[in-house]
């Protein structure tokens, strides 16, 4: 199989344990070029940095040049990425793997899902791989081999209709894992809650601390069948318009 051009991006920073687990399980079927924020940047969702400026710099691992790390959102990197650092424009932008699922409302908030979303708005196959688990040294094993059959599965498949694949791994041992599922994203919502605190000069803030719980007990759901053991895949689309509502406030219009 002919190596593809890969874009790799993130939304939880360029050091972080889940983009080493994508560019290992995908380096021998693709060249690699990392595009990654320089810290953090989760439930960012598709922000854009425009008061300040913006840096690529060289990120090293192990003596050798693992990406480049830029001090912005996962969106900012993968427009600086496509927009004249990588000189050839890429066949697929992959992004992940992101610690924690991003299933239902979750699609809105993530970085992960946002920077697969630059290269979809840019007309380049992208998707976005996420774990069920927030454990900063969670095992990435069984995701890498998710992440690579699906990823080799396309490549062979010549399946050439530009998509946008949001992609969420149980986090369970691979016997447990029942297969790979195609489903829709489930309506639930976090339940805000907010703590107030205090910090050692006794000045108040908050810390989010909200509920999410599923409500959605449809087994074609995102959140339903990743609970029931599968990896679930779910296209997505960016055509937001309410089509049953415009004859409804056309009301609205100047007669």
């Amino acid at each position: 199989m002919e190596k593809v051009d890969i874009l790799v991006c993130n939304d939880d920073g360029i050091d972080a344990p889940g983009i080493n687990a994508l560019v290992n399980a995908l380096k021998d079927i693709a060249n690699i070029t990392v595009v990654a924020p320089d810290r953090q940047q989760s439930a960012v969702g598709h922000a854009l940095t425009l008061s300040s400026p913006l840096r690529a710099v060289p990120f090293h691992k192990d003596g050798e040049l693992f990406g480049y790390a830029i001090n912005g959102t996962p969106a900012d990197c993968v427009k600086i990425g496509l927009s004249g650092l990588i000189k050839k424009k890429p066949d697929f932008v992959i992004s992940g793997i992101n610690h924690g699922q991003n299933t239902a409302v979750n699609i809105l908030y993530s970085g992960t899902v946002s920077a697969a979303t630059e290269g979809y708005l840019s007309g380049i196959k992208s998707i976005a791989f996420s774990l069920a688990s927030h454990d900063y040294d969670a095992d990435f094993s069984v995701a890498m081999k998710f992440v690579k059959r699906i990823v080799k599965n396309l490549i062979s498949n010549k399946y050439d209709e530009n998509y946008l694949l949001n992609v969420n791994i149980p986090y369970t041992n691979e016997r447990e894992i029942k297969g790979i599922k195609i489903v829709h994203h489930s309506d639930t919502v976090w339940k805000d809650k907010y703590e107030k605190r205090k910090d050692p000069f006794n000045r108040e803030y908050y810390w989010f601390a909200g509920e999410y719980n599923i409500v959605n007990e449809d087994p074609d759901s995102d959140d339903n069948a990743l609970q029931n053991n599968y990896v679930t895949i779910t296209p997505l689309q960016f055509q937001i318009t309410d089509f049953d509502k415009i004859e409804k406030i056309k009301f609205l219009e100047d007669k």
